[in-house]
């Protein structure tokens, strides 16, 4: 028995590393927000919360202040923390990941002026990426106190990871400023060259 304890404490250390980002990514797990969710709705169902469903991403023009998921992970100290700043309306929102947006990223591949190795880079992180499509790559959990938005946002690694090689990507195609325009003035033709 004791070493069952002892057993279970060490895997909760390593996943307390792992989350943290302490270690090494090979040994982590990635987030499941399929399960997660239903353990959300399931938390919130038995609450006192009225719970408003949101859009992802709604929320980004907004003024917001995020909850450190990285050294708090557990939703329900963000939920207790609502709780005790009086709140009664809990924002919730999931996201599933689209292939459309991974179609999207190999057309911006296509014309970004890439090495044949780095072509192939990329086009290894989109197969990876496109295998996720149709499961959650989102949760978000927020609040209003004194206006501004308190908010509690996950996203897996591999769809951190996956916007990371999409900003990598959008840095790559060429601008349209960088293109010369011949014979344009700029002043779209309404004054002669006189």
């Amino acid at each position: 028995m004791a070493n069952r304890l002892n057993q279970d404490d060490s895997v909760r250390q390593a996943f307390a590393r792992c989350y943290s980002g302490l270690a090494k990514r090979s040994l982590c797990v990635d987030l499941n927000l399929e399960t997660l969710k239903s353990e959300i709705l399931d938390f919130l169902a038995a609450s006192e919360f009225a719970v408003f469903r949101s859009h992802s991403g709604g929320l980004d023009t907004l003024p917001i202040i995020t909850w450190d998921t990285e050294r708090f992970p557990d939703y329900r100290m963000f939920l207790e923390t609502a709780h005790k700043a009086g709140q009664k309306l809990i924002l919730f929102a999931d996201r599933e990941f689209d292939e459309a947006e991974v179609d999207e990223a190999v057309e911006e591949l296509q014309d970004a002026e890439l090495t044949r190795e780095e072509s192939r880079e990329f086009e290894k992180r989109l197969r990876d990426a496109r295998r996720y499509a149709g499961t959650t790559c989102s949760i978000e959990l927020a609040f209003d106190y004194n206006s501004h938005l308190y908010v509690y946002e996950l996203q897996p690694d591999w769809y951190e990871e996956f916007l990371e090689t999409c900003d990598e990507l959008s840095g790559l195609i060429p601008v349209a400023d960088d293109i010369p325009d011949e014979g344009n003035d700029g002043l779209g033709g309404y004054y002669s060259n006189n």
